[in-house]
């Protein structure tokens, strides 16, 4: 399966009439390896920022999570394994894996626990295949 595939029919999946506003996965070098139409156009400091968060839990809740020039208050999130932000009525949520990151962003009227069941979910298969 190509990894478009797995955004355009596992990230991007109907949620009880909600699907996710944009996704994408990045190998860990910032790569991108597929993206939704509308994922955000990002700068690689934003994708090392988050990287960082990963290895030092707690980084960027001073400055917040910044993703394609878009400001994230960081919320609760697994330390290691899961960030999470919040922007106004919508989020994003981003899953570590062995090789790459999974990025979910919502907005109303989808929730932040059916963003998270969404990445975390295929996070949790791809660190199973041993991605």
């Amino acid at each position: 399966m190509s990894w478009q595939t797995y955004v355009d029919e596992h990230l991007m999946c109907d949620i009880e009439g909600n699907k996710l506003t944009a996704a994408a996965i990045l190998g860990h070098d910032g790569s991108l390896w597929a993206q939704s139409a509308n994922f955000p156009k990002f700068n690689p400091q934003e994708i090392a920022a988050i990287l960082r968060d990963f290895d030092e839990p707690g980084s960027l809740a001073p400055t917040g999570l910044h993703l394609g020039g878009q400001k994230y208050m960081v919320i609760q999130g697994e330390p290691g394994a899961v960030v999470r932000g919040k922007k106004g009525p919508g989020g994003l949520c981003v899953k570590k894996t062995t090789q790459c990151l999974l990025f979910g962003l919502y907005d109303e009227p989808m929730t932040p626990g059916q963003c998270n069941m969404v990445v975390e979910r295929l996070g949790d298969y791809l660190v199973d295949q041993g991605y």
